[in-house]
């Protein structure tokens, strides 16, 4: 959107819109929403507090666990040699074994 401003040589590219808002002036006596209670918390607000950082413990213990389970890579082992876990497959007779290990090419698909 482009608007042509006077007094200006070419397109200008935002408008600034100013509002006034009438407003009674502040009184002496009005402290601006900083009343006898302005600052103070309760009991309640730091019982909450504490939950919520037992359970930002708890979650953290819980993240730490499952990346310690994560491999280095995830890149096939060299050699086309399989962990002795068998895997996804399992290692029976529909997952190939060790006799299928040998047929397939480095891309994970077997000839």
């Amino acid at each position: 959107m482009t608007a042509v401003l006077l007094g200006v040589a070419g397109p200008a590219t935002s408008v600034a819109t100013v509002a006034m808002v009438a407003q009674p002036a502040p009184t002496p006596d009005d402290p601006g929403g900083r009343g006898e209670d302005f600052g103070k918390s309760s009991p309640v607000g730091l019982v909450v507090l504490i939950v919520f950082f037992v359970a930002v413990f708890f979650l953290v213990r819980s993240m730490n666990k499952h990346l310690r389970r994560v491999p280095a890579s995830f890149d096939p082992p060299p050699g086309g040699e399989r962990p002795a876990g068998g895997g996804a497959t399992g290692g029976g007779a529909a997952g190939g074994g060790a006799a299928g290990a040998a047929d397939e090419k480095p891309g994970g698909a077997a000839t």
